[in-house]
């Protein structure tokens, strides 16, 4: 039978492959900038091949799609019509991947984030935030997802919103919060704090996801177990951000020999500033060792990399198998069949 999450995480850790939104935009089916999710009417099969290289890569849930797929965002782009059923086939697509695990079925997550629009000086946007959420959550509901993960929350209070919201069907929650440069949540608070409130709220899962590389977001996710007795969650951006540019909003590029764009390397220039698989997996091992129950990898993550993630804390994904394996290469290999003479120019190469 399938575990729910509550009892994977007791089983744990659970792994959660994210960063479709970037992927996606890589592999040539998402615009940049309006970050919205189209591609799950657009281009279905192109999701569900997504969907399918992160959970062979091992994460143990399919994320529906439907990060940015909220009222305002589709207002933005004047296709307010298509909401519900790109909201509704995105589930469906997940759930039908799911089911294609060969040793257990993975589990179908919901997804509401952030909106942009929540102002805490604002009662009137507070509602139209709820109303958002609402239907989002009412179709999750309908469409029969495992859990709701509500992210990218920089504002706790929105967060508190989302899983209220979350809580009205009965569905388990994960919370995730976006920390910006600032270093604390725009309504004032603290990550660790807001953590603390939600998971006593009745959050199954909170933590952090996003905006963040895993130098800067460790020392937080620290705070966080410390201060939260349930389980915590962690999906940093696979890119180095540093104590001076902690986010991956004004990342500089000294290399960079052309004129960006943009003021900086934010969202289409990032490529020479990621970690390797093999820093990620450091910090899988680092996240575990603290404690971090869910973990994974947020925008601008790979399959590769989240295998790594995976692997680095004893999960055998199913694509594993595949996993790098250098002992037959031409020139670094040490299989005694290889070539002697290529070996000789290993250090010359």
């Amino acid at each position: 039978m399938k575990r729910s999450l509550e009892q994977r995480l007791k089983d744990g850790p659970v792994i959660v492959g994210e960063g479709y939104l970037f992927e996606l935009e890589r592999r040539g089916y998402l615009q940049a900038g309006s970050f919205v999710p189209e591609v799950a009417l657009d281009n279905p099969d192109a999701l569900k091949q997504t969907y399918r290289d992160f959970m062979n890569a091992g994460s143990d849930v399919v994320l529906a799609f439907t990060y940015n797929a909220h009222r305002e965002k589709m207002r933005i782009i004047g296709k307010e019509e298509l909401l519900e059923p790109l909201n509704r086939n995105a589930i469906r697509l997940a759930k039908e991947v799911a089911k294609e695990h060969p040793t257990e079925e993975a589990l179908v997550a919901g997804n509401i984030s952030n909106t942009n629009i929540f102002d805490p000086e604002d009662p009137a946007s507070k509602d139209q935030v709820r109303s958002m959420f609402a239907e989002m959550v009412k179709w999750c509901k309908e469409e029969e997802v495992d859990f709701i993960n509500g992210e990218t929350f920089y504002y706790h209070e929105e967060a508190v919103i989302a899983l209220e919201e979350i809580l009205k069907h009965d569905l388990p929650a994960v919370i995730t919060l976006g920390l910006m440069g600032e270093n604390i949540l725009r309504d004032g608070y603290t990550v660790e704090e807001s953590c603390r409130i939600l998971s006593e709220k009745g959050a199954l899962v909170v933590g952090m996801n996003c905006f963040r590389g895993p130098d800067t977001m460790q020392p937080y996710l620290e705070k966080i177990r410390q201060n939260v007795e349930g389980y915590v969650g962690a999906l940093p951006i696979p890119y180095r951000t540093t104590e001076e540019n902690p986010t991956f909003f004004n990342l500089p590029d000294a290399g960079c020999s052309c004129e960006l764009p943009l003021e900086t390397t934010f969202p289409t220039a990032l490529d020479p500033l990621y970690h390797n698989r093999y820093e990620l997996a450091e910090w899988a091992k680092a996240a575990k060792e603290i404690g971090v129950n869910y973990i994974g990898l947020c925008c601008g993550a790979s399959p590769a990399m989240l295998r790594a993630v995976a692997e680095a804390v004893g999960v055998e994904t199913i694509n594993s198998r595949y996993s790098p394996d250098m002992e037959k290469h031409f020139l670094f290999g040490e299989d005694e069949t290889l070539k002697k003479h290529n070996l000789e120019y290993r250090v010359k190469a």
